[in-house]
This record gives structure tokens, C-alpha cells and sequence, in this order.
């Protein structure tokens, strides 16, 4: 499953409501670190299928959500479980500790 695009109309049922784990990717195209973490995003995507959802909300298009998260630097990702944050890192990091996230 690729990542599900994520909006003020859709995030409610896709991420608080979501029955699995939730990670948020908060990112904007003219940010090269978010470009660095891009591909594993979509690994991580394929990888956990089923088990986890991945969504991504891009910060220009969606401010109110960043706002929402207070999100000040990007990339920023966000686990929700059961419509919660369970988790979050602001940066580039490494896969293993992408996935230790939601786990």
C-alpha cells in the first residue's frame, strides 16, 4: 500500500480513526532532509503493510494540520495509536529507528 495523502478532510478517518498504527509523515518538496527519508518512508509503506498505515501531510498544503501539531521543523514523524501520539522524532534517522517508533 502506498502512503495515503493526507488532509484536514480525510485525517480524522484516517489516522485518529485507523483500527492500526498510524505513522504521520510531515514534510514540504523543497526540504532536502525530507527528501533523504522519502524512500524509506515508502519502504517502511510496503514493508508493513497491514500492520501499519502511512500517511503524509505536506506542510504548504496543509498548514492548519501542522499548526494543529505544532510542527516547526520538518521532517517531522508522528505515530498515532487509537487516535494518540505514541510517538515522534523530528530529523532524518535511520529505518530501525523509524520502525522502533510504531512497534
Amino acid at each position: 500500500m502506498a502512503e495515503v495523502v493526507l488532509t484536514k478532510d480525510n485525517f480524522d478517518k484516517e489516522v485518529l480513526q485507523s483500527s492500526v498504527p498510524v505513522l504521520v509523515d510531515f514534510w514540504a518538496s523543497w526540504c532536502g532532509p525530507c527528501k533523504m527519508i522519502s524512500p524509506i518512508i515508502s519502504e517502511i509503506a510496503n514493508e508493513y503493510e497491514g500492520k501499519v498505515k502511512v500517511g503524509k501531510i505536506n506542510v504548504d498544503e496543509e498548514p492548519d494540520l501542522a499548526s494543529k501539531f505544532n510542527i516547526v521543523s520538518i521532517p517531522t514523524l508522528i505515530v498515532f495509536k487509537n487516535g494518540e501520539i505514541t510517538g515522534t522524532n523530528v530529523g532524518v534517522i535511520p529505518k530501525e529507528a523509524i520502525v522502533k517508533l510504531f512497534e
